[in-house]
């Protein structure tokens, strides 16, 4: 039996955690023949992140060092599965576009994304500064690299495992997913879109866009000469 592993990154997600949890398509997925994994990264959270995740359920794995990339990095470390999916613990992606991605993963593509730019969007999900900051940084990434991307930040990623094997990441933070697309660019491997609904975030956002959005400026730029 193929198992899939969804992880997710978590900082201090109490409010959501549980929710995004009890969201996952476990039941359809295992229907369709797979073992069914859910991973939390613990970021050093303070508010119960952990506990709620555990009484729900998934395994929890601690990261001491703050930030998503080092989450992602040591759970891409961790983890053991056939698929692999990456999503936000803030509840605005909806996992129910796993099973799609997934038979994307399984028919044709290495790599696979929810798209928010090219879905449909919740009514105040996501300001005009970031729409168009989004944008912009997603051209910017078409413009550098030889394969394309329609959300270049997107926080609903899937995997085969043995492009999971191949990463070669180094960031941190909400660098990640430059990083992430920088190692696939690299490779030439094209990505699947997925087109997704994007809600509102319940709480507050916990990226800075503007200095965020440098980092992932400049992690764009630094990749796309970095040899590999």
């Amino acid at each position: 039996m193929n198992k899939v592993c969804i992880i997710i990154p978590a900082f201090n997600e109490a409010e959501t955690i549980g929710a995004v949890i009890d969201e996952a398509p476990l039941i359809e997925l295992k229907q369709a023949g797979f073992d069914v994994q859910m991973v939390v990264v613990d970021n050093n959270s303070t508010d119960g992140t952990a506990r709620i995740a555990r009484e729900k359920g998934a395994l929890v794995i601690s990261e001491t060092r703050k930030g998503k990339g080092w989450a992602m990095r040591t759970a891409f470390e961790k983890v053991d599965a056939d698929y692999i999916f990456m999503v936000d613990a803030d509840y605005t992606y909806p996992l129910t576009f796993v099973p799609q991605m997934l038979t994307i993963l399984v028919n044709s593509y290495a790599v696979v994304i929810g798209s928010r730019l090219t879905g449909k969007r919740e009514k105040c999900a996501m300001s005009w500064f970031n729409l168009i900051g989004n944008q912009l940084l997603t051209f910017m990434a078409n413009l550098l690299y030889p394969i394309h991307t329609t959300d270049l930040c997107s926080g609903l990623w899937g995997f085969r495992s043995e492009l999971v094997k191949s990463l070669n990441l180094t960031a941190g933070g909400f660098d990640l997913e430059a990083n992430l697309f920088a190692n696939i660019a690299h490779s030439r491997t094209p990505i699947g879109q997925v087109p997704i609904y994007y809600r509102r975030r319940p709480n507050r956002q916990k990226l800075v866009f503007i200095k965020d959005g440098i980092k992932i400026g400049l992690k764009l730029l630094k990749e796309r000469f970095t040899p590999y």
